[in-house]
Formats: structure tokens, sequence, C-alpha cells
């Protein structure tokens, strides 16, 4: 019987870090966007699945993107 001094603080102590824990979730939108991952996974667009030719076409295209960003910057 007297384990029940000992086991009824420590659940409630556990029940209030669940409570904070999900006030915090909800405060910094943890729940915000709950399909877009599942959705994401599926439309992956990796690198090595594209052949050579696309691969090299698309590094060329972000390098000159990068180039103009340079470029359209004023230098300080």
């Amino acid at each position: 019987m007297s384990i029940l001094y000992l086991l009824i603080p420590l659940s409630l102590t556990l029940l209030g870090l669940a409570v904070w824990a999900f006030f915090w979730a909800v405060k910094h939108d943890q729940f915000e966007d709950l399909e877009g991952p599942a959705h994401r996974i599926l439309f992956d667009e990796d690198e090595n699945d594209l052949p050579p030719e696309e691969r090299q076409r698309r590094r060329e295209a972000r390098e000159r993107a990068a180039q103009e960003r340079r470029d359209a910057d004023p230098e300080p």
C-alpha cells in the first residue's frame, strides 16, 4: 500500500510531462501538415534516377542560375 505514495506522484508527473509535450508540439506547428511528408516520399525526385544527360543538364542549369545571382548582386 505504501508504494502508492510513490506511484501516484510519479504517474501525475509523467502525465504532466505528456500534456506539456503535446502543447509544445501544437505551439511549434508539429501537427500542421500531416499528409505532406507521406505524399512527398512518393514523388521524390532523386538525381540518381535520372539519365546522365539529364543530370548534366540540371547541374549546368544550377550553375548558370548561381552565376546569374552572383552577377546580379551588387558588391559592397
